[in-house]
Formats: C-alpha cells, sequence, structure tokens
C-alpha cells in the first residue's frame, strides 16, 4: 500500500481492527495481542521479543483500564530484553463506528481516534537515537506543582495530562518519561502556568 510511513520498530497493540488501523498507515510489524490473550500465549510473546531485540517495541494501546493492564504485562515481560517505548493516545470520548454502544469508560480505542493522533503518538516515540532532555521533569517538580503528594493533588495531575493530550490514567512513573519524551521542560512549565491561572480564574 502506498503513502505508508515506514517504521522500524514493532508495534505491539490490541486488536485486529487497531491492527487493521495502523497497518493502513504503517509500514511496520503489527503485533496483535488479541486482548488479555496474551497473558496466556507464551508463543507470541517469544515472537515479539524475538522480533524486538532486532528492531525495537513500541507498546500502543487503549487509554483505558484494559489497555493499561495489557501494557503494563507486556512491559514487564520486556524489561531487560527489548528496548521498548510507550505510545500513547489522549483520552478521547465518543463510540467506534462499527459498535452499537460506546466502550465501558466511553473512550475511543487506537482503532477510533484520527489519525493525526496516531502519528503524533507514533511520531513522538520513534526512532532509537532520541535524546534525553537536557532538563528533564522530575518528580521533584511535580511535588512543588502540587501535582503528587499533596491535597487535590490527583485531580489537578488529572488536568495536567488532559491539558497536554495524554490519558489521564497515567500514574506519575508513567507520566514523567511520557512527558520527558514529548515535551520540553518549557513547555511543562507553560502548561503548569496555565493551570494554576485556570485555578485562579485569571
Amino acid at each position: 500500500m502506498s503513502g505508508r510511513i515506514k517504521l522500524d520498530e514493532v508495534l505491539v497493540v490490541e486488536g485486529r481492527y487497531d491492527k487493521c488501523k495502523l497497518d493502513s498507515l504503517f509500514d511496520a510489524v503489527i503485533v496483535e495481542t488479541d486482548g488479555f490473550s496474551i497473558f496466556h500465549d507464551e508463543e507470541k510473546l517469544r515472537y515479539i521479543i524475538r522480533m524486538g531485540e532486532k528492531r525495537g517495541v513500541i507498546i500502543f494501546t487503549d487509554s483505558d483500564a484494559a489497555g493499561f493492564r495489557i501494557r503494563a504485562y507486556l512491559a514487564q515481560r520486556l524489561a531487560g530484553r527489548v528496548r521498548f517505548r510507550h505510545a500513547y493516545i489522549p483520552d478521547v470520548y465518543g463510540k467506534e463506528k462499527r459498535k452499537a454502544a460506546p466502550s465501558k469508560e466511553g473512550k475511543l480505542g487506537v482503532e477510533g481516534v484520527d489519525k493525526q493522533l496516531i502519528f503524533n503518538a507514533i511520531g513522538a516515540v520513534s526512532g532509537t537515537d532520541a535524546p534525553a532532555p537536557a532538563e528533564p521533569v522530575t518528580r521533584e517538580d511535580l511535588y512543588e506543582d502540587g501535582l503528587m503528594g499533596g491535597a487535590g493533588s490527583a485531580d489537578r495531575r488529572r488536568r495536567l495530562l488532559q491539558r497536554l493530550g495524554l490519558p489521564a490514567r497515567l500514574s506519575v512513573s508513567r507520566m514523567l518519561p511520557a512527558i520527558n519524551t514529548l515535551y520540553t521542560r518549557q513547555e511543562y512549565r507553560r502548561a503548569v502556568e496555565s493551570l494554576r491561572e485556570e485555578e485562579h480564574g485569571t
């Protein structure tokens, strides 16, 4: 298929509709987990690891609870064996055309979001030589900015993640690498200041 973007890394997604969507956009090896089936499919996991050892892996699951559970499992099994990165779609609410009703959380999965969001998510983490940020955002920054360890920090963190186009479900440990991959420290600071202005009604 012409017009697709060539991608070196292996893309790991949840289901066949996600795979079909990405196959129309990328010239890449795309592996579906078949939902939670990956938890018991050692053969497929070995295949992901073997391919990943050569090419690296991008984990690209949905932004709901199920997607994050699969993401966590894959990260645990790949850690120390394969170079992998996480790509995230933001929380977009709606219903896939093929479905009669929205998902349990009402969020669109990879198959349902606009292709530009997919290009943005994959483009931000693809490539093996992406430099580390000169001034990374740290846990201390999050604490000082009221995004962890204090009253209302979880809600403030959720609103900042939405502002940055990241899933609201991201934990602190996953939020930091996502921010440091996608944004500069200055862009993070601007988002925090914008959030403060909103809270103070200025």
